[in-house]
């Protein structure tokens, strides 16, 4: 179902049952898996593929060429998952660096006027309100929740089931499961609504909340807060709050 007015690549690769709408743009390296809806005057161009049974609302453009110096025309991917929303006037732009990806998982939810900048990697069931913005090379880990009208510093990693309080100005690392708010940004506590919501025992929310203490107990740096936990730890999700303080960082844990 394509739009007399649409303007569809030959070259593209359009799966069942998908609809392109009126003054939609398809470009040639396009692929749309089956049952995605572009609803009107979306433009998908680049090296991009688009997910199975997304809905893409008028106006939101994917794999336009980054808007980063270093970009020189290179082939450089722009990855949509299954289910995924973008509203209105979303701007997901290809990754700079020869066969680098900008991706965004499945079942996110991606809502008006985001900005999710080169090489950025979200993963799958990531809320962003509107407004929010992504620079390049951001880390985002699954069912992360972002608000809306923040920004959120190059680099930057977001653990799993982290949540960001809107009008925030992020420039460090959120540890997974934690919320933190603010310009600049503190950390409050942990993100417990999103936690019961995804059926975390109490066992593991209490060590969670363990780690939180040790992290930002003002007489503990990071590496003796981690050294802790390590003594301490007996949940899948304290190990992974340890993975991510010794996983790689160019921003650093915020603190």
């Amino acid at each position: 179902m394509i739009h007399p007015t649409a303007v569809v690549h030959p070259g593209a690769v359009i799966g069942k049952d998908v609809e392109v709408g009126p003054y939609c743009i398809v470009g040639e390296h396009v692929s749309i898996g089956d049952g995605t809806v572009l609803q009107a005057h979306v433009v998908a161009n680049g090296w991009t593929e688009i997910g199975k049974e997304c809905q893409i609302y008028p106006f939101a453009t994917v794999g336009a060429a980054s808007q980063d110096r270093k970009y020189s025309g290179e082939r450089a991917y722009t990855i949509i998952g299954d289910r995924t929303i973008l509203r209105e006037y979303v701007s997901i732009q290809r990754a700079t660096g020869h066969d680098e990806a900008t991706a965004v998982g499945s079942d996110c939810l991606i809502l008006a006027y985001v900005h999710i900048a080169h090489n950025c990697v979200l993963g799958n069931g990531v809320t962003m309100s509107n407004l929010a913005q992504l620079a390049g090379h951001i880390e985002v880990g699954d069912y992360v929740t972002i608000g809306g009208h923040t920004g959120i510093h190059q680099f930057t990693r977001i653990g799993r089931h982290a949540m960001v309080g809107g009008l925030s100005k992020l420039t460090k690392d959120v540890p997974p499961f934690f919320l933190v708010a603010g310009d600049p940004c503190r950390p409050y506590g942990l993100n417990s609504v999103g936690l019961r919501r995804a059926a975390f025992t109490t066992q593991e929310r209490n060590e969670i909340k363990q780690f939180y203490k040790l992290l930002y107990n003002p007489k503990l740096n990071v590496s003796q807060a981690i050294e802790a936990m390590k003594a301490e730890v007996a949940t899948d999700p304290g190990r992974e709050i340890i993975a991510f303080l010794e996983g790689p960082s160019e921003r650093g844990v915020l603190k």
